[in-house]
């Protein structure tokens, strides 16, 4: 693994303190994706199937994307503000910070006596008594995955098809520059013990709502290129989801089409929020854009990053474009200055 500064223990440790101990509850992110709803659900079910009592939160009272509701458990989420109780033990996955998560879900982690975070993304803090965090790993699925097995749980059809969901979407279908040898072993063994890649694509990949297709022409009308066509940017206003009828989930696939442009290297899809702008960036090689990211007050992975500003969309897209152009304009010039001294 990679050691980060939040990384405080490993994974066959906390397989054996969470064997230890009962009542937990599973939080991710707000807005939670495959990877985030993946690992929450088949975290549940391996501590149950060890006899624990394990309940799966939502950050934020919001249904979970569509997509995502062919998941085993997928109707078993609570969210944090509904919940009664106090739980003895809080595992976060997926999530760093309490400020990806939301208030309820941040007074519950308080609230509990004792609390983990198992992860890929590194950040300098640690929130919780105990971390593990290994950002060379494809997907916090992976981790969960891997840590079933140390619990000495059978590793079933439910916990397999949530592994390979938060899997396949990190690595985007094994298309990101994420997928290696570790991550395509993984899924094997994932679809050995029963996840069914087919299933996971037609529900994922293959189930697009109209309104989602209609947001996707408004994206592409208004898409600019810059940087000699090294990036692609556009936006979606808060008026094109009442005007399409979409949903916020609805627009979750529209940067990899500004991201599937041959000669694009970096992709950026904006979110009208009202007083800010959502912000997400992809890249199709080496440029770091969670480097990028942070200069906006936000992060990420070095291929997949995401941010918010405040102020208007014209005002982010001035913005954005001009750190872009920056970035990519330094690095072509870097490389074909490095080209010309290995040319010489």
């Amino acid at each position: 693994m990679s050691v980060t500064p939040q990384t405080n223990t490993d994974l066959p440790a906390l397989a054996r303190i969470l064997g230890e101990r009962d009542n937990f509850v599973i939080c991710g992110h707000v807005s939670p994706d495959g990877d985030c709803i993946g690992s929450q659900l088949a975290l549940m079910f391996a501590l149950r199937l060890l006899g624990k009592t394990a309940t799966c939160l939502l950050a934020k009272d919001e249904p979970i994307d569509v997509r995502l509701t062919f998941l085993p458990g997928s109707d078993e989420f609570i969210p944090a503000a509904a919940f009664q109780g106090v739980p003895s033990t809080f595992i976060a996955v997926d999530v760093p910070l309490k400020e990806r998560m939301n208030s309820a879900a941040g007074h519950i982690l308080d609230a509990c006596e004792f609390s983990v975070t198992i992860d890929h993304h590194a950040v300098d803090e640690r929130m919780t008594d105990l971390a593990y965090v290994d950002p060379a790993i494809a997907s916090t699925t992976m981790l969960i995955w891997e840590l079933a097995g140390l619990l000495g749980v059978e590793r079933d059809a439910r916990i397999a098809q949530c592994c390979y969901t938060g899997l396949v979407t990190d690595t985007g279908r094994f298309q990101y520059q994420n997928t290696d040898a570790p991550a395509l072993a993984a899924a094997a063994q994932m679809v050995e013990a029963g996840a069914t890649p087919a299933d996971v694509s037609r529900h994922i990949f293959q189930s697009r709502s109209l309104p989602s297709i209609e947001l996707e022409a408004l994206a592409i009308e208004r898409m600019h290129l810059g940087a000699h066509g090294a990036y692609a940017l556009s936006w979606i206003e808060q008026a094109d989801y009442a005007r399409t009828g979409a949903v916020k989930a609805d627009g979750e696939p529209l940067i990899d089409v500004l991201r599937s442009l041959r000669g694009v290297r970096v992709a950026c899809m904006l979110r009208d929020q009202g007083d800010s702008v959502r912000g997400s960036f992809r890249a199709k090689d080496d440029t770091d854009v969670a480097a990028l990211a942070r200069t906006l007050g936000g992060g990420g992975h070095r291929a997949a990053a995401g941010f918010t500003v405040s102020g208007p969309m014209v005002a982010a897209v001035a913005r954005i474009e001009d750190l872009l152009t920056e970035m990519l304009e330094e690095s072509a010039d870097s490389s074909a200055q490095n080209t010309g001294e290995h040319a010489s």
